[in-house]
């Protein structure tokens, strides 16, 4: 017995000493990486098994510019640009911010970003940023070219453009600069100082409206509850439901008698309309909502708001 059990403490002991020779190498090739993981977390997933030093290479100063110049395809100009992200090039900066005024958003969305990381070159006076606000503030530019400046402000994700865009909001004669403004304003996550965002919600324009209402929804603190709800009477019937929809998603209880109003047929003829407004109770959670919107899933004409109403009664 004593040397059966000699011979499995041999055998055991060998095992160990094999894994430890197996394993030493693998967790010493580990803590060499683990400064090069911790310096890549969070990169997208083709950048994870690079060495960090090959990054800047990736894309050149001169395949920069060229892409900026234009004729280049999205996805090429992303590519380039993600893939430059380190590269420090103060001569592509002009370049670059020519792009912040391109016709597809994903270029300016794109360029705007890789901008706001050159802190040299793009913030100081006279730079990019002074002339992007310059630009929207310009009434002989053309409006197209003021909404994407607004639009550059609001990605650029500097507070200081906030009074800038907010003003727009207030006082630009073009739709297209104002919704630009509002778009902005949600990008910096802000009400504007005097809560101008609350003012596209009353703008004769349906474009800004429908805007501000987005915003409304995605900024961290929106408090102007009741200028949203005076959307609930809104000639459109698309600002309508997406003023009921924004209601629902802030759990606005104090709009639940006038969200009830717009579950009648006999107050609110759009159908899809009424649907939401079913939606939005349900989400509120509201008890006192609970017999108008049975009465709606029992009496509507139309399915649609039926089936709303029935997904809502069980959240009530």
């Amino acid at each position: 017995m004593k040397r059966t059990l000699s011979n499995r403490s041999l055998v055991r002991a060998a095992f160990t000493i094999l894994a430890a020779l197996v394993v030493s190498p693998l967790s010493q090739a580990q803590d060499a990486n683990s400064e090069d993981l911790r310096l890549t977390a969070g990169r997208a997933t083709v950048y994870q098994q690079m060495d960090t030093a090959q990054l800047e290479s990736l894309t050149t100063p001169e395949r920069l510019k060229n892409v900026a110049r234009g004729g280049f395809a999205p996805t090429e100009i992303w590519r380039a640009l993600e893939h430059g992200e380190k590269v420090e090039c103060l001569d592509c900066i002009p370049y670059v911010a020519k792009l912040l005024y391109d016709d597809n958003a994903k270029n300016r969305e794109i360029s705007a970003w890789w901008l706001r990381r050159r802190i040299f070159g793009v913030f100081g006076p006279g730079q990019v940023y002074s002339r992007t606000v310059a630009t929207l503030n310009d009434k002989t530019q053309p409006e197209k070219r003021r909404a994407f400046a607004a639009e550059a402000l609001g990605e650029f994700l500097t507070s200081a453009g906030t009074r800038h865009v907010a003003q727009a909001i207030l006082d630009d004669e073009s739709p297209l600069v104002r919704a630009g403004a509002v778009r902005a304003l949600q990008r910096l996550n802000s009400q504007g100082p005097n809560r101008e965002l609350s003012v596209g919600l009353s703008d004769p324009d349906e474009q800004v409206r429908l805007a501000a209402i987005h915003a409304a929804t995605r900024v961290n603190v929106f408090s102007d509850i009741a200028d949203l709800s005076a959307r609930l009477d809104d000639s459109s019937s698309a600002v309508r439901t997406q003023a009921i929809e924004a209601l629902g998603t802030l759990r606005a209880r104090d709009a639940v008698v006038g969200i009830v109003a717009k579950l009648s047929v006999a107050t609110e003829s759009v159908a899809s309309v009424r649907a939401a407004a079913a939606a939005a109770l349900g989400q509120i959670g509201d008890g006192a909502a609970r017999q108008a919107v049975q009465n709606a899933r029992d009496n509507d004409p139309d399915h649609f708001v039926r089936d709303a109403a029935a997904v809502a009664l069980r959240q009530l």
